[in-house]
């Protein structure tokens, strides 16, 4: 009898997977995307796959938009954190508290460091953003250090490369009380073909392609 009871029990250790997990507590799921869905617990998210396993453990810096405008495509309209080509929006903060974003792959490495203040989701490789690029220049008679702030519409690949800039952005305060996101002056619309946009003149269409 003990032995049949011993071997019961071997076997039923046998058909329960090793890995099997259970997760409790969750506050909300997103739809899967690309094999995985992020999961939020308090204001963390994290990513489990299509066996319902934590892949990518919850963390502060998985971005979703807290005021959703699903009409916009760039980070406002970013209602779940999603993968798209491989890359999730990750969150950062510079100067006053003012956001700027990156991108995370699969494994939770960050791929790009966050370094815009706007983005779209990557389409066949590539996407376009606002850039936030602060420089050193010194210190002056004070002995406090100044910066140069610079923004520019930019394309980027999926590996972080900035490979065109566009237009050089203007007036746009870094400060939580006065900064407003800007809206990105370039997407693209087919491969590469890019539309810019400048005030008062419309939208230009250019074949990067043969632009260089």
């Amino acid at each position: 009898m003990k032995k049949t009871l011993i071997l019961w029990v071997l076997a039923l250790m046998v058909t329960i997977p090793a890995s099997a997990q259970v997760l409790n507590n969750i506050d909300e799921i997103a739809p899967f995307s690309e094999g995985l869905a992020a999961v939020r617990k308090g204001k963390q998210w994290g990513f489990i796959n299509e066996e319902g396993k934590m892949v990518i453990e919850y963390r502060d810096d998985i971005f979703a938009s807290a005021k959703v405008d699903e009409t916009k495509t760039d980070v406002s309209g970013v209602k779940y954190p999603i993968f798209s080509e491989g890359l999730c929006i990750i969150k950062s903060t510079v100067e006053d508290g003012v956001p700027v974003f990156g991108f995370m792959d699969t494994s939770g490495k960050i791929v790009i460091e966050p370094q815009f203040l706007n983005v779209f989701p990557f389409k066949d490789g590539f996407t376009t953003a606002v850039l936030f690029d602060k420089s050193f220049k010194g210190e002056n008679e004070f002995k406090l250090k100044i910066f140069e702030y610079k923004f520019f519409d930019v394309r980027v690949s999926s590996t972080g490369e900035i490979t065109d800039y566009f237009e050089k952005r203007d007036h746009v305060q870094m400060t939580v009380k006065r900064y407003q996101m800007p809206e990105i002056g370039a997407k693209i619309i087919h491969k590469n073909l890019v539309a810019t946009h400048k005030a008062g003149q419309g939208w230009t269409i250019e074949n990067l392609e043969t632009k260089k």
